[in-house]
């Protein structure tokens, strides 16, 4: 048959049968053969291994970022968490039919006269304690001293060593000038962004977040949209309701620390104030400081005194306050508390504990709408 002749494109080949790609081969079929032989239970926990890897990993990743780009991660830190804040304050300045762009004007003055109001209030009060706070921490580590070596097998010598090492070891920490001036200048530069910041959110805000959901098409805008507002809802009631908290807090220990003439009082419930933004841990330490000027100062009858009240005052909390002002749907365990603020501090320092535990709740809130509105689809369907 000559090649021109019909059929003879179709005339057999000799050989085996073609092979096409979509066959699979000896060794995918041993493979999957290997891993279907594998119990339930191993392969449920690679799969689970596999999922935690990659989130661990992108969960570094982001922080590395957020490291390398400091001022600008906690300038948007603060400016979403004070956004949050002062929300029902825009919300109440619009009702009165103000423009958008006065009502956020206002809301950040109102923001700063807060500020500047509290800070001229705790120097003023507490300027001329100074003097008086260090000759009595002067006694009060005399008087330590003396308990320390007439109780414990310590010499004067060994004690002396002790604390010119410690001395020498804050030093060598200490930053050098060039690096705390650029520090301060970063702090400054931040503080004046997250301004800004804050009043482009509160006055564009609601138009931003319209904007990405006209973006989103779809039924997953309806899940983004609820998902959404539960996280924006659960960020405004957690930095509300521990703002109130802190204050309690504060007002709770201040009162105690006025009561036993502990110096410096006001600025010590202001430490715990703002200790109060770090659950579990910004309580403690806040809590040991003012123990310790307590100890130095008056002896070890007022610090033990100022240590019942600080257990008092955060037992009340914890065990009344919390519950009542927190609710159901921001509150978090305690362990879940421990290892997000303990991850943030390990990523990015004194900043990562302050805003670890907002965005785990956020983050939880977020997933558990997703979920039940995924649950709910399905029942439906």
């Amino acid at each position: 048959m000559r090649a021109d002749q019909p059929g003879a494109d179709a005339a057999p080949t000799t050989g085996g049968t073609a092979t096409t790609g979509s066959t699979p081969t000896a060794g995918d079929t041993g493979g999957r053969h290997a891993w279907a032989a594998l119990p339930w239970l191993v392969r449920t926990a690679v799969l689970w291994s596999a999922c935690l890897v990659v989130i661990v990993t992108g969960l570094y990743l982001l922080g590395r970022i957020a490291v390398l780009l400091a001022p600008l991660a906690i300038a948007l830190a603060a400016t979403i968490f004070l956004t949050a804040l002062l929300d029902p304050v825009l919300i109440r300045l619009r009702r009165l039919r103000l423009p958008a762009a006065l009502a956020a004007l206002l809301t950040v003055l109102l923001l700063l006269g807060i500020l500047v109001g509290v800070g001229a209030l705790v120097w003023n009060l507490t300027a001329s304690q100074f003097d008086q706070l260090s000759q009595e921490l002067t006694q009060g580590v005399e008087r330590s001293r003396d308990f320390v070596t007439s109780t414990l097998p310590v010499s004067d010598a060994q004690l002396d060593k002790l604390i010119d090492q410690a001395r020498q070891g804050l030093s060598s920490g200490s930053p050098d000038p060039v690096s705390g001036a650029r520090t301060a200048s970063e702090v400054v530069g931040s503080a004046l962004l997250a301004l800004v910041l804050l009043f482009f959110l509160l006055k564009d805000g609601r138009s931003m977040w319209q904007w990405v959901l006209s973006r989103v098409s779809g039924p997953n805008q309806p899940v983004l949209a609820e998902a959404g507002r539960a996280g924006w809802q659960t960020l405004g009631a957690y930095s509300r309701g521990t703002m109130f908290i802190a204050a309690i807090d504060a007002l709770g220990i201040g009162l105690a620390l006025v009561v036993l003439r502990v110096p410096l009082a006001l600025p010590l419930a202001l430490i715990t104030f703002l200790g109060g933004f770090v659950p579990i841990i910004g309580a403690t330490v806040a809590g040991a400081v003012a123990v310790l000027v307590a100890l130095a100062a008056n002896g070890p009858t007022t610090a033990l005194l100022t240590l019942a009240a600080v257990i008092a005052v955060q037992q009340i909390e914890g065990n009344l306050l919390e519950p009542l002002i927190m609710k159901r749907q921001v509150r978090l365990h305690p362990a879940v508390i421990l290892v997000a603020v303990t991850a943030g501090t390990l990523i990015a320092g004194i900043a990562g504990a302050f805003v670890s535990v907002p965005i785990t709740a956020v983050l939880w809130r977020v997933i558990d709408t997703v979920q039940q509105r995924r649950s709910a689809s399905a029942l439906t369907s």
